[in-house]
């Protein structure tokens, strides 16, 4: 018998012959936000991130401002020619997102098209990412009903960041030094 098995046969018998209880499930799925952009673009600036609010058809010129002269990776699928794909000399990488969630100020990447890969996306020290307004809910319920649970899913919540243990905060230990979002309305 394996460790799994034993555990849960232990757990069986323990609760062998008692009373049936009835778990509500009546969470709380959906929140009405008056201006999910607004709320989002709040509270990804409350990580520390840089934020742009744009309007579509200022999308290509805000990109290319931001780039600058960067050496970037740019994922297949991401609307925008060139890029590098050497991890070691890019400077950073440029991604859409599968969702936003306003509440948290959470992106998520699924790693479909123009999102690149985990490594493309924590390895450089420099994130751009490309969110449109329709690609932001309101909170964590709506964004996991828009996700495939079989995708292999990051969740970023501004840049990469940890406390040592007198509590200094370090940035880019764990992923990109720097965050930048540009909203599309």
């Amino acid at each position: 018998m394996s460790a799994r098995e034993e555990i849960l046969a232990r757990i069986g018998r323990a609760v062998a012959g008692g009373a049936e209880v009835d778990i509500p499930r009546d969470y709380r799925t959906e929140r009405q936000v008056e201006d999910l952009v607004g709320l989002f673009a709040e509270r990804v600036d409350d990580y520390r991130a840089i934020v742009h609010v744009v309007p579509a058809a200022d999308l290509p010129a805000t990109i290319d401002a931001c780039l600058g002269e960067r050496r970037m990776i740019v994922p297949d699928g991401f609307d925008r020619p060139g890029g590098w794909s050497d991890l070691k000399s890019a400077d950073g990488v440029v991604t859409n997102c599968a969702v936003a969630i306003a509440e948290t100020g959470t992106i998520v990447l699924d790693h479909g098209p123009g999102q690149g890969t985990r490594a493309q996306t924590l390895v450089p020290d420099y994130h751009l990412c490309v969110v449109r307004a329709d690609q932001i809910v309101a909170g964590v319920p709506e964004a996991v009903a828009r996700l495939d649970p079989a995708r292999p899913l990051t969740w970023i919540s501004g840049p990469s960041a940890t406390s040592d243990i007198e509590l200094n905060r370090v940035e880019g230990v764990h992923g990109p030094r720097t965050l930048e979002v540009i909203i599309s309305t």
